[in-house]
């Protein structure tokens, strides 16, 4: 009996895991639904153009679907007499915004090209446009991915990092889903755009020490001791609906809103990384372009797997 050489063997072990797993593909739209990336792209600038802080929520709602059952636009999913959605879990209740905006891409898309592009998709690359439409850079988008028929209240609950996590739990929540501490800190430079409630901050500003005291005062200001819960103020005050390196310029300064922005650049591990996204903005670009590509490809469901919905709020 001859045994195949070693390179044969890994030839043929490739040919397996590529058959096993589908791949997703920038191009997978070309011939099925040609004028699908344009028509997203026209309905995120007008939505972003009408409310720039929607640039950021629709980028937030990418990462809060693909942190829950992968990529399958299972957080779109209304509530239904079978199972409770995910709207309603603790991170997104009152939080995630955007669906509207989904829901009309959604409809422009079927208009063109019926049962062909999926939801997740959709999320997908308006997440993409969103940075784009606020000043920030592109990357290709893999495409191909299939919508969930379930949702889960209970991962929501568990899976998300919070914004009172401490860096231990941020490293932990992300390695969770196959990121390195690098690709963590990249993609919290997501928080130099949008707006954040003063429930989810409150805490930092009166009680925490690794803060700039004229910016904990100034936040103050609408973010009272008691009361207040639902005011609003910018992650990033320098810029806050530019996608630009401010956050981390803000870290500097002992500017991070949430406590969770703030412990990437506290005196740890992690502090050379900010200083190098700062020094050299062109890594974060890298960075995060590469880190938003890998977080699309978390668990999506591909070939027979889901369903194209047709309503991306409920199943077919």
């Amino acid at each position: 009996m001859i045994l195949p050489s070693m390179e044969v063997r890994f030839f043929f072990l490739f040919c397996l895991i590529g058959i096993g797993s589908a791949q997703l593909s920038s191009t997978f739209y070309a011939k099925t639904c040609p004028l699908v990336l344009a028509t997203i792209k026209t309905q995120v600038n007008l939505a972003v153009a009408k409310e720039a802080r929607m640039g950021a929520s629709l980028l937030r709602l990418h990462f809060h679907d693909c942190f829950v059952q992968g990529c399958d636009a299972s957080i779109l999913l209304d509530d239904t007499s079978s199972f409770t959605g995910e709207k309603t879990a603790g991170p997104n209740a009152n939080s995630v915004r955007g669906y509207d905006v989904i829901d009309t891409i959604k409809s422009k898309v079927e208009s063109l090209c019926p049962g062909v592009v999926s939801c997740a998709d959709i999320v997908a690359v308006a997440a993409r446009d969103s940075v784009v439409a606020l000043g920030g850079f592109s990357w290709a988008v893999p495409l191909g991915r299939r919508d969930s028929t379930t949702a889960s209240l209970s991962s929501a609950n568990s899976e998300l990092p919070g914004p009172s996590s401490n860096l231990d739990g941020l490293n932990t929540a992300f390695s969770n889903k196959g990121f390195t501490t690098r690709e963590m800190v990249a993609l919290s430079g997501s928080h130099t755009i949008g707006q954040a409630r003063c429930l989810f901050f409150r805490t930092r500003i009166y009680n925490e020490t690794n803060i700039d005291s004229t910016f904990a005062k100034n936040l103050q200001g609408n973010c009272p001791f008691n009361g207040g819960d639902s005011n609003l103020s910018p992650l990033d005050t320098t810029s806050p609906t530019t996608f630009d390196d401010g956050y981390y310029r803000n870290l500097q300064s002992k500017k991070g809103l949430f406590h969770s922005d703030q412990v990437p650049f506290n005196g740890g591990s992690t502090d050379s990384q900010v200083n190098s996204y700062v020094t050299n903005p062109a890594s974060f670009k890298t960075d995060f372009a590469n880190a938003m590509v890998k977080m699309g490809n978390l668990s999506p469901l591909t070939g027979s797997s889901g369903q194209i919905r047709t309503n991306c709020r409920k199943t077919n």
